[in-house]
């Protein structure tokens, strides 16, 4: 027992004297110190004959590639608690997953209907974090070291990301029972759209490689006019379902994955296809249109027969008036 009570203290000791080691060692670089002398006449005036040993043991162990053992760290370094650790590396690998699934998904857009799981793993574990869970000072510890230990608040940094990614998203406006599923508008839009895209698939015309025109799409824009016709009905019915429960925000937005699904079918049905729905309202429209380019003939030409009638009634008068005239002359002469 003895000698661990002697060597403990060496060995505290050599660590206050572990900054010296890089100038020892500089001092070797340029010569002054060689490898087989000895290190007490180099410092003389810095160091006394007890500290030059230790400093001399200090080095000679790291030249061999030694370690200082146990005592290679200060005691009082601040660790983390087990309870604090298991909660960190569980955020980390929920956060690794979540940012993971996100990229994967960036195109084409399947955050919402990929990732909602993840994105509540990942909030799950922050709730862990952030909160007190009782009112014990390891959890409040915990949260300290954890949330607001450094500057940089790393955890912190990625919550947030991760939230505001979600809210641009509009995530919420797809997912029902508090984001932990998705609704049913949502599941039906996203089975249209995949029976919509397997039908433009099975409809093309030659060869599928290639997409640019000149092509004959005739049968795409025959055979899937209904089905593209039902999933833009169903768009504008959820449009109009948002803008009056206002869910989503900013504005009135749909979810990212749902807006990226309808760009992606109108543009293959307009610009690839080049096909077009008759809309339902065409006649009643182009009814309206002919009557109102009528309008200025109907007006011009009501205009041009009250004008003649008028001037019938101004010249009968005066006819009748000569005439009248003319007979009594007539009689007059008899």
């Amino acid at each position: 027992m003895e000698p661990d009570r002697t060597v403990a203290p060496r060995r505290s000791s050599l660590l206050r004297w572990l900054p010296l080691v890089p100038l020892l060692w500089s001092r070797l670089a340029l010569g002054a110190l060689p490898f087989v002398g000895s290190p007490r006449g180099v410092f003389p005036d810095l160091l006394s004959e007890e500290h030059l040993l230790e400093v001399e043991d200090l080095t000679l162990s790291l030249m061999r590639g030694g370690a200082l053992g146990p005592l290679s760290l200060p005691p009082d370094l601040p660790d983390l608690d087990p309870e604090c650790r298991e909660m960190l590396l569980d955020f980390a690998n929920s956060s690794a997953e979540l940012t993971g699934c996100l990229v994967r998904s960036a195109r084409p857009v399947r955050l919402c209907q990929t990732c909602y799981l993840l994105f509540q793993q990942v909030a799950g574990k922050m709730d862990n974090i952030s909160r007190a869970v009782g009112n014990t000072s390891e959890s409040q510890s915990c949260a300290r070291s954890l949330l607001m230990a450094d500057r940089m608040q790393i955890v912190v940094i990625l919550s947030e990301f991760f939230n505001t990614s979600w809210q641009e998203a509009n995530c919420a406006n797809c997912l029902t029972n508090n984001s932990e599923e998705l609704s049913n508008t949502t599941v039906s839009f996203l089975n249209l759209f995949n029976q919509t895209l397997t039908c433009f698939e099975s409809n093309l015309q030659g060869s599928t490689h290639s997409l640019l025109p000149p092509k004959n799409y005739s049968e795409v824009c025959r055979s899937c006019r209904e089905n593209y016709k039902n999933l833009s009905n169903l768009y504008s019915e959820m449009q109009k379902m948002n803008e009056r429960e206002n869910k989503a925000e900013p504005g009135t937005h749909l979810c990212i994955d749902v807006e990226d699904a309808m760009n992606i079918t109108r543009k293959l049905w307009s610009r690839t296809f080049n096909c077009w729905v008759p809309c339902s309202d065409t006649v009643p429209v182009i009814a309206v249109s002919v009557f109102i380019l009528f309008l200025p003939v109907v007006f011009y030409l009501s205009s041009f027969l009250h004008s003649e009638q008028k001037k019938r009634k101004l010249i009968l008068p005066k006819r009748l008036k000569s005439s009248t005239s003319f007979a009594n002359i007539q009689e007059n002469s008899k």
